[in-house]
Order: structure tokens, then C-alpha cells, then sequence
């Protein structure tokens, strides 16, 4: 039914944006044994003999995004499967455009990360049309953009648990600021229309209407193309408007944003404003370990571990197993006072407990074993 193509051969065809971390089978992907488990649990997949998954990012290429595509890579080989990445950088026209060729070619499934709202349902529902199983992270195909509406039947949509996210983010400004009612805040933010940014903006606009905190200034990208240096540029405009004593605090809603007014900050000669954000990378903990003046906390959910569960999802789709419509995974605080030198994404955990933690993370079913012990052999 299905006409596999090398990765090269897949790559000058498509022409597509950066590629990166895929391309490659299981070091076992021949094995008699692993290839009769593919065909007896996933069994339409496997008939060809090859299992192949894309996965497009509409990120840029950084850090955090390159631990996101470990974590579905590496998973992807420990269950036999050829894993192909796509960055398509925040650009929706590529991404869309990605997508339609992933649909056309030879996949059998499809993790999808950061679409817009605007145009998932259209992209995806070709997809699911023709068979191809499809997991997205912090990407809701709500027809017509609507979140209110119709969600394209048998996608799974994960995400990490947003609202604790911006609450613990927002918590650590309240607290650090115990004399302030309400702390002036800078919101470095994107959005409408990015479902994890619509998510947290719920939980900002409780604190605000609390008395909590109150907005100064709003400040982000104007190319979503360029998160960081956009975000330096918009807060570096109207720092000036805003001397020492006058703002306590930026919240930022995700790390890219933090990083851009984290420079912004540090070319000003602005120690005296503090910078809270969400998500976290080797690159953040880096500059929270060199910036501890300014960049307090964050609040975060391990990326590879957001890649790792979007494999065993998709492949428990493979499988015929009942799988939600929605998944989302839980939420830490991470502070700067508990970071030191050396620490990074491989060994977090050493401060952070049970950061990355694999077990509940649909592990349990039977085939997986069996199938994961046959591709290490």
C-alpha cells in the first residue's frame, strides 16, 4: 500500500525546512524478532516493514526544541521506529506547507508541536483522512480556530499543564515581593491564537482581577520568527519609560521571551527588575545560574519527556489502544537559589525532585515491554 523512501531521497523531495535528529532506524531494525512484534501489535504500520514518524516543530531550533526531539527520537528508536524531525521555525506558512508533504509521503504518524490554532484542524484532518495516526503538543485542531468547537476526532492533544504553570510562576512574583499589593509586572507574552499562551493568559487575567498584580507594560515579537531578539527590542523601547522602583517584576511566558528581556535587562545596566518565566533549557539554566540578580524562577515541564510521552502515545494509537483526546503533563518550579554551576537538563534532577520522571507516562502496556526488549537485543 505504502512506497518507503530513503531519508535523503526524502529530504531533496521535499526541499523542507531544517531537519534535524531523524532520519535514522533502530540499531536492530532488521530483527526478526522486533519486525514480527511490529507486524502482530501494528500490524497496518508494519506491513511494509518499516515504521516511520515525522515530527514538525514550529519552533526555532533551540535548546529547549532540540531536547524535545531527543526525547521522540530516542524513544522512537527504542521502539524500532525511523524517527524524522522538522523545524519549520514559527513560520506557519512553512509549517503548513511541511505538513502537507509529510501527509503526501509515506508516514504513519505524525507528532505535531506549536501549530497555530487558525489552521491545525485544516492541516491535520488530510491526515487523519488517510489513516495516519497524529499526536500534537501545544497544538488543538479546533475547527475553524474555535476553542469552543469541534476538535478533530482521534488526534490525542498533549500539553503540559499550563495553568499550573503560570501559577507558579505568578506565585513566585507575589511572594517575592511580600510589601507589594499589587506588584507591577511586565507581561512578556505572544498571542492570541497560541493554545499554551491562550492557557496561561486564564490564569494571568485571575491574578490580575485579584488585585494580585497589575500590568505596566505588555511587551513582544513582532516576527514570531524572532522570539528572543523581538522581545529584547520591544522591552528595551520602553524600559526607559519605566525607572528604577517604578516596575518590580517581568513575567515571562515562555523561555524564548524570558531570554530576549533578560538581554534587554542586562544591556540596560537593569538590576533592580526581577524576571520570572516558564519552560526551561541547558541555555536557560545557564543564564539562571549567571543572572541570579535578575532571573529568579521558572516553572517547567521536562522536554524530552514531553517527546518521550508523544512516541508511546502515537504508538499506542498504532496499537489499537483507546487513547484521550487530551493528555497533559505536570508541572514544577524550578528557582534559581537552588541551581548551581554544573547543573544542566541531564542532571536536574539532583535539585528538582522527580524531575523527568518517565514512570506513569503510558508505560504499562505489555506490548511496549515486549517490543522495547526485542529492539536493545
Amino acid at each position: 500500500m505504502k512506497k518507503k523512501l530513503g531519508f535523503l531521497l526524502l529530504l531533496a523531495a521535499f526541499a523542507l525546512p531544517v531537519v534535524m535528529g531523524g532520519g535514522q532506524k533502530a540499531k536492530s531494525g532488521d530483527h526478526a524478532e522486533l519486525l514480527a512484534l511490529h507486524k502482530k501489535y501494528f500490524p497496518v504500520q508494519a506491513q511494509d516493514g518499516v515504521i516511520k514518524v515525522a515530527v514538525v516543530r514550529n519552533l526555532a531550533a533551540g535548546d529547549h526544541t532540540q531536547q524535545f526531539l531527543d526525547g521522540t527520537v530516542s524513544e522512537g528508536r527504542t521502539l524500532g521506529f525511523v524517527v524524522d524531525t522538522f523545524v519549520t521555525d514559527s513560520d506557519d506558512a512553512r509549517c503548513q506547507e511541511t505538513l502537507a508533504q509529510v501527509i503526501a509521503k509515506d508516514y504513519d504518524g505524525i507528532i505535531l508541536s506549536h501549530d497555530q490554532a487558525g489552521y491545525t484542524y485544516d492541516s491535520l484532518k488530510p491526515a487523519v483522512d488517510k489513516g495516519i495516526k497524529v499526536v500534537t503538543f501545544d497544538s488543538v485542531p479546533y475547527k475553524n480556530g474555535d476553542p469552543n468547537g469541534e476538535i478533530l476526532t482521534g488526534v490525542t492533544s498533549t500539553a503540559q499543564e499550563d495553568a499550573k504553570l503560570a501559577r507558579i510562576s505568578l506565585e513566585n512574583i507575589v511572594q517575592s515581593f511580600p510589601g507589594e499589593s499589587p506588584v507591577r509586572v511586565i507581561r512578556a507574552w505572544v498571542g492570541p491564537g497560541f493554545p499554551p499562551m491562550d492557557r496561561r493568559q486564564v490564569v494571568y487575567d485571575e491574578y490580575v482581577k485579584a488585585g494580585k498584580i497589575v500590568e505596566a507594560a505588555l511587551v513582544g515579537p513582532v516576527d514570531y520568527a524572532d522570539m528572543r531578539g523581538g522581545t529584547q527590542n520591544s522591552l528595551a523601547a520602553i524600559l526607559p519609560r519605566y525607572p528604577a522602583g517604578t516596575v518590580e517584576a517581568i513575567c515571562g511566558a515562555y523561555d524564548e521571551l524570558a531570554k530576549g528581556t533578560l538581554q534587554a535587562l542586562e544591556e540596560a545596566g537593569r538590576t533592580d527588575i526581577q524576571l520570572h518565566s516558564i519552560d526551561i533549557s541547558n541555555d536557560d539554566i545557564d543564564l539562571m545560574v549567571s543572572h541570579p540578580n535578575i532571573w529568579k524562577s521558572t516553572a517547567a515541564v521536562d522536554p524530552k519527556l514531553i517527546g518521550i510521552a508523544n512516541i508511546r502515545l502515537l504508538a499506542a494509537k498504532f496499537a489499537g489502544e483507546t487513547t484521550p483526546d487530551t493528555f497533559n503533563l505536570d508541572a514544577q518550579g524550578v528557582k534559581t537559589s537552588d541551581l548551581r554551576p554544573g547543573i544542566n537538563m541531564s542532571n536536574i534532577a539532583a535539585v528538582v525532585p522527580d524531575w523527568g520522571q518517565e514512570k506513569g507516562v503510558f508505560d504499562s502496556y505489555q506490548w511496549l515491554k515486549e517490543i522495547k526488549a526485542a529492539a536493545v537485543k
